[in-house]
């Protein structure tokens, strides 16, 4: 009797695990029926760590529009006050960074990859971010966490607060036929994300109280329109959106970076939002990001920079470590870029949360041959409002992804020739 109990409660324990009832909670794509798996670890039993890639998404910053933006003539309500300027990086996401570089620190201390207190002989170790605010300082507070007791510098090529080529999303060597092709699949996805989102566009409508703002007022905004945007696609430029879908984005975007930011009853202008609703918030300006940067031809087209500095990396035997920091549009790309699946992440209200990261782990087996394992890394909806140490007890959210067309061996890994041919 003693024994079925047993079973009963573990029964029950996995299927709330699986309906997302347990610790990192439910999926962000409520569409998408592959089952992701959650560990409690990046590590492999088994293996030995030989390097570690990891691209990163800056973390919370304030919006990126200023005073007189649609942010104010599209509310009649005042937007919560920033620690940093419109764009950088807010005390709290320094603090959140920092923990998630410790995080990873006693994680590679564990591994054997780093000694404690390590102090990085050249070119062992690389900290590169984009030449914005909040990608340098996101590096550097990640640095920190990583490596407290290391001059380790932040590398950055540009001038101060311009995008380098290697992380900025733009269009090079393009034509009419790749123009047409590019199109006919942003198309295709805009009109299955559009399909899905107007309910989405009249819960920010209320939530922003858009029929008593200024805007609204005057006549020059009436509602949002699933439909109603136009796409352009110019060599040296990112792909761009203009209609309803961008200006409800940098709305969703302000909202949902207010919803980390702040105390509970200021995040929604005084309305109490559920989960699902936070995420249909969410889900305007992850549509926004995946017209513009996921559709094949345009993701291997704005990666390829990105990509071909990864694979470096990944090529570097004197390595040990690399963050490469820059923007969800970029985590976008390379992932669409690579075709990896589809995925689910438990109590994440965005597909490409704050501050996340997608990291590469080369390893390798008894017998010497080298694997890749993939994996996205994230701070929870809890962790991040609630800024809890990450540890052992209280990792960040692990999520397994996979590579469509390639066969993972029985513990997740890829071969390295496997991956670097479809880095190729």
């Amino acid at each position: 009797m003693k024994n079925l109990k047993r079973l009963i409660s573990l029964l029950l324990v996995v299927t709330f695990c699986i309906t997302g009832v347990c610790g990192c909670g439910n999926a962000n794509n409520p569409n998408n029926t592959t089952q992701s798996i959650v560990k409690n670890n990046l590590s492999k039993d088994g293996y030995k760590l030989e390097q570690v890639v990891v691209l990163s998404r800056h973390n919370i910053r304030s919006p990126l529009s200023e005073k007189g933006s649609v942010l104010d003539t599209m509310t009649p309500h005042n937007w919560i006050p920033w620690s940093s300027k419109a764009s950088e990086i807010s005390l709290r996401g320094g603090i959140l960074e920092t923990e998630m570089g410790q995080y990873f620190r006693k994680w590679l201390e564990k591994e054997g990859l780093f000694p404690e207190n390590y102090m990085p002989r050249d070119g062992e170790v690389r900290i590169y971010a984009n030449s914005k605010q909040r990608t340098i300082s996101t590096a550097n507070y990640f640095k920190t966490g990583l490596l407290p007791v290391s001059n380790q510098p932040v590398e950055y090529h540009m001038e101060f607060d311009a995008m380098d080529p290697v992380f900025n999303p733009r269009l090079t060597n393009i034509n009419d036929q790749f123009k047409e092709e590019a199109l006919q699949q942003m198309t295709e996805i805009y009109n299955s994300r559009m399909a899905e989102i107007s309910d989405n566009y009249k819960l920010l409508e209320e939530v922003i109280d858009v029929e008593e703002s200024e805007d609204y007022k005057s006549g020059k905004f009436t509602e949002f329109k699933p439909g109603d945007d136009t796409f352009s696609l110019e060599e040296m430029n990112e792909p761009a959106l203009k209609g309803s879908l961008k200006t409800a984005c940098s709305l969703s975007d302000a909202l949902v970076l207010q919803y980390y930011e702040a105390n509970p009853q200021n995040v929604a202008f005084g309305k109490h939002l559920s989960m699902k609703q936070w995420k249909d918030i969410a889900e305007i300006k992850d549509a926004y990001q995946d017209v513009l940067f996921s559709a094949p031809k345009i993701a291997t087209n704005i990666a390829s920079p990105l990509l071909k500095e990864i694979k470096a990396e990944l090529d570097n035997n004197t390595r040990s470590f690399s963050f490469l920091c820059g923007h969800d549009s970029n985590i976008s790309s390379v992932m669409s870029a690579l075709s990896i699946e589809d995925y689910n992440l438990p109590n994440a209200i965005e597909k490409t949360p704050i501050g996340c990261k997608l990291v590469f782990c080369k390893w390798v087996d008894s017998s010497g041959k080298e694997y890749i394992s993939v994996d996205m890394v994230n701070q929870t909806i809890d962790q991040l409002k609630g800024m809890n140490l990450l540890d052992e007890s209280n990792p960040p959210c692990i999520v397994e992804l996979k590579f469509n067309g390639l066969e993972p061996n029985p513990n997740g890994l890829y071969t390295l020739e496997d991956v670097m041919k479809r880095f190729n």
